[in-house]
Order: structure tokens, then C-alpha cells, then sequence
């Protein structure tokens, strides 16, 4: 197996407040290799924007160190992360609000290469058109202003502008969560092709667990700034030992039943990353909880013959589907 691109071990953020810390991401542990896709799933507040932010050093983390291409860039400087940009971008989820309203689509995407000195063969200009058109945009839109795009066109234009300085790796945070359905396909499509014809490697952060199937090779389940489970697609998918990754797929909807067989309603809210439970932080919505559960935190290893690591004492067996016939209310 080739090296990892990406190298992440006890990252951690805590956000300082009056009566102590949001522990938004509390020590993350994975990896991510060339050409790789890694999805970051799980609910809203988790702590999968805040990661990818501290991936790409628009956050300091707290704690842990973020190796890159062999290169520790945990607290590296402005000045150091400068060389590394070129290799390391993102795409925002919001295409509206990503993208400066007083600046031409030229001068958007042209910016990368102008901040790092870059000038293209061709020139900067051809360079730019040549970005649009590879995104599926006319390359006579350079004069155009973002107000005269729709959404996804937006979105198309962040990717460019991602694109720019041929990266290695792009952190994607939820880029097709404000799209209309039809162009989330489009853009994930697109995605994919740039993926095989530039050989980028990607971390994925999404909440759709249908879209993450379709683009990614691994999955990382979080909750409550942790991860609970990560493994290769199929795995999690077709064989999950965490309870909250059975849940999150049972939410999947399927067009071929009827009613809400199989169905894992978890009552209650994630409790707050400003004082989390007591040793697993998903015992109190867990159906298989104990006492252990509350003394004793679950490590992320490999378990009962299972491929993926799985942060839990006693994890799920068997396919996803097998022994849930009904749905399952579970209270705090």
C-alpha cells in the first residue's frame, strides 16, 4: 500500500467559553492515502466542519498533530503553510456565500495563482478559462459576476477555484448540501471524473449517507467530536458494529418498503459537547448500553472479526437489516 497523503492523530478543538470548553473535536485518529476518498459523516454538530477546517489550517487545533505529504503542518506559519496550499484546498458548502460578490468569476478563480506568483503557460487568463471549461462552465463567462450563476453554476466555480493550483488532497464540506437534488448528482459526477483524471484525493464531509456511498472508498462515522467507527465503504454499509452508524443507515430512505420497518429512532438530542457523557459518549441514546459503558471509554480497534474499527463495547452483528424487523424507540 502506498503512503498516507494525510496523517491525523489525537486532533482535538476545543473552543474556550465562560463556563469551561466546547470539546468540538476531541481527539481524531485516520488517515487518508493518494487518490483516496475518505467520507466524514454524522449529525449536524458532530464536529466534521470544524475538522475539515483545522485540515487545511484555517482553524489551530488544540491538541494532536495533522501530517501532510510526510510534513508535520500542525502549527506550521503563514509563511510555511504558503508552498502548501498548492497541494491542500477546500470547497466550501455554501456556493453563495464562498464567493467575494464584487469580484468576476476571473478574478475568483485567478486569485490562487496570483497570491502564490504563478504564471501559467498561456498566461493567467488562459489558464482561468481553462478551469471553467473543466468544470463545465463557458469560459466566455470570465467577466461574469457570481449574482449571474445559479447555485450549482456557484459551486462549479468554488471547484475551479479549488482546482487551481492542482492540489493533491481537497477537504469538501457538504459541497452539494444546498443544491437542489438533480445538480447534487451533477456535481458529484463531476467530482468523481476530476477525481480519476487529476488523481485527487478527498476528504468528504456529508450528512447524506446516500450521496457518500455513491463517491466514497471509506467512511468515518462521528458523534459528539469523536470517531465511533471508520472502515472501507462496504463494510460500514453492509456489515456496521457501531449502533449509532445502524441508526444513521436506517434512516436511509428505501424506495422498495413500505412504512418504517427497520427503522432506529433515537429519542432525544446529542448531548452537549460542553460536558459530554461519561465514557461512550453514544450510551445515553444506545439501546445496548451498560454499566461498563459509563465507566469505561471504548477504543477504536478492530472487533469480533470485524474489518473496521469500531469504538464500542459490545457491537453489532450480522448484515445491516438482520434482527430489525421493527423499529426501535430508544429514550435517554
Amino acid at each position: 500500500m502506498t503512503e498516507p497523503l494525510l496523517t491525523v492523530r489525537g486532533l482535538t478543538k476545543h473552543f474556550p467559553v465562560r463556563s469551561g470548553a466546547v470539546r468540538a473535536v476531541d481527539g481524531l485518529d485516520f488517515e487518508v492515502r493518494p487518490g483516496e476518498t475518505l467520507g466524514l459523516v454524522g449529525e449536524s454538530g458532530c464536529g466534521k466542519t470544524t475538522t475539515g477546517r483545522m485540515l487545511v489550517r484555517l482553524l489551530e487545533p488544540t491538541a494532536g498533530t495533522i501530517e501532510f505529504a510526510g510534513r508535520d503542518i500542525t502549527h506550521a506559519r503563514r509563511r510555511q503553510l504558503r508552498p502548501l496550499r498548492q497541494d491542500l484546498q477546500i470547497i466550501f458548502q455554501d456556493p453563495y456565500a464562498s464567493l467575494n460578490p464584487r469580484h468576476t468569476v476571473g478574478r475568483i478563480v485567478a486569485m490562487p495563482l496570483q497570491v502564490n506568483r504563478i504564471d501559467p503557460p498561456g498566461g493567467i487568463k488562459k489558464r482561468v478559462q481553462e478551469l471553467l471549461e473543466l468544470v463545465g462552465l463557458n469560459p466566455e463567462h470570465y467577466n461574469r459576476y457570481p449574482h449571474e450563476f445559479s447555485g450549482g453554476q456557484r459551486q462549479r466555480i468554488g471547484i475551479a477555484r479549488a482546482l487551481a493550483l492542482r492540489p493533491k488532497l481537497i477537504v469538501a464540506d457538504e459541497p452539494v448540501s444546498a443544491l437542489d437534488v438533480s445538480i447534487q448528482a451533477q456535481v458529484i459526477n463531476l467530482l468523481r471524473d476530476l477525481q480519476r483524471d487529476l488523481d485527487l484525493a478527498f476528504v468528504f464531509i456529508a450528512h447524506d449517507l446516500a450521496v457518500v456511498r455513491h463517491f466514497c472508498h471509506r467512511v468515518a462515522v462521528m458523534y459528539l467530536g469523536k470517531i465511533v467507527e471508520v472502515g472501507d465503504r462496504d463494510d460500514i454499509y453492509q456489515r456496521p458494529q457501531h449502533p449509532y452508524t445502524r441508526a444513521l443507515l436506517s434512516a436511509i430512505p428505501d424506495v422498495t418498503t413500505q412504512g418504517p420497518a427497520g427503522r432506529i429512532r433515537l429519542a432525544g438530542d446529542v448531548p452537549t459537547p460542553l460536558n459530554p457523557p461519561s465514557g461512550c459518549r453514544f450510551r445515553t441514546r444506545c439501546w445496548k448500553a451498560q454499566d461498563r459503558c459509563a465507566t469505561e471509554e471504548p477504543a477504536l480497534i478492530t472487533r469480533d472479526g470485524g474489518s473496521q474499527l469500531t469504538a464500542c463495547h459490545y457491537p453489532e452483528q450480522g448484515p445491516i437489516g438482520v434482527g430489525a424487523g421493527e423499529s426501535v424507540e430508544v429514550s435517554q
